[in-house]
């Protein structure tokens, strides 16, 4: 229990706050047909952490420094959302909007389906416009999902995510894009 609450502390609890919400808005958000095929969870403490490495990692072995930039915002960040989506055919035998004849032709080589996918960024949309009215700073980044599958902390299923860090600062962190700024 707080005597004198920090703003600091306000500012870690509010983001806290803010991605169990984000996470029920990516729950929430319309899906096609009904079926849910996302999955979310919060990454705080060590797991943030190993994500990071992760991410530098992953950075190192594409030979791409924006990962290595991002992994630093995640340091910098109090908590990482994480949002994805299961890979389960529609079904339809006459889509072709993934490219393949078929539903079973699209899962022979493993891509995914256009519903999900499509899903996935509504669901998305709907977490960060939660952080965007509660005034928390974040950004979805492409590097952060592809560490959070790197640590599987999704089910097995999952084969595309995105990371939303976030942070409550005087200046957003992931505006400029400075790997070195740091939390109070």
């Amino acid at each position: 229990m707080y005597m004198i609450k920090t703003m600091n502390d306000s500012e870690k609890d509010v983001c806290l706050q803010v991605a169990d919400l984000m996470v029920a808005a990516a729950k929430t958000a319309p899906k096609g047909s009904g079926k849910d095929t996302v999955e979310a969870c919060v990454l705080t403490g060590k797991e943030k952490d190993q994500l990071a490495d992760a991410m530098r990692q992953l950075g190192e072995e594409y030979g791409e420094e924006f990962i290595v930039r991002d992994a630093g915002n995640v340091d910098c960040s109090h908590c990482v959302v994480i949002i994805g989506c299961r890979s389960t055919p529609f079904g339809l035998t006459n889509c072709h909007m993934c490219g393949f004849e078929n539903c079973g032709e699209m899962k022979k080589v493993g891509t995914n389906c256009v519903f999900n996918l499509t899903d996935l960024g509504i669901a998305i949309g709907s977490a960060v416009s939660v952080a965007a009215d509660h005034r928390i700073d974040n950004r979805v980044m492409y590097s952060a999902g592809k560490g959070a599958i790197k640590i599987g902390c999704l089910s097995e299923d999952v084969k595309i995510c995105y990371g939303i860090p976030l942070g409550a600062e005087s200046k957003s962190i992931y505006f400029d894009r400075n790997p070195g700024a740091v939390l109070r």
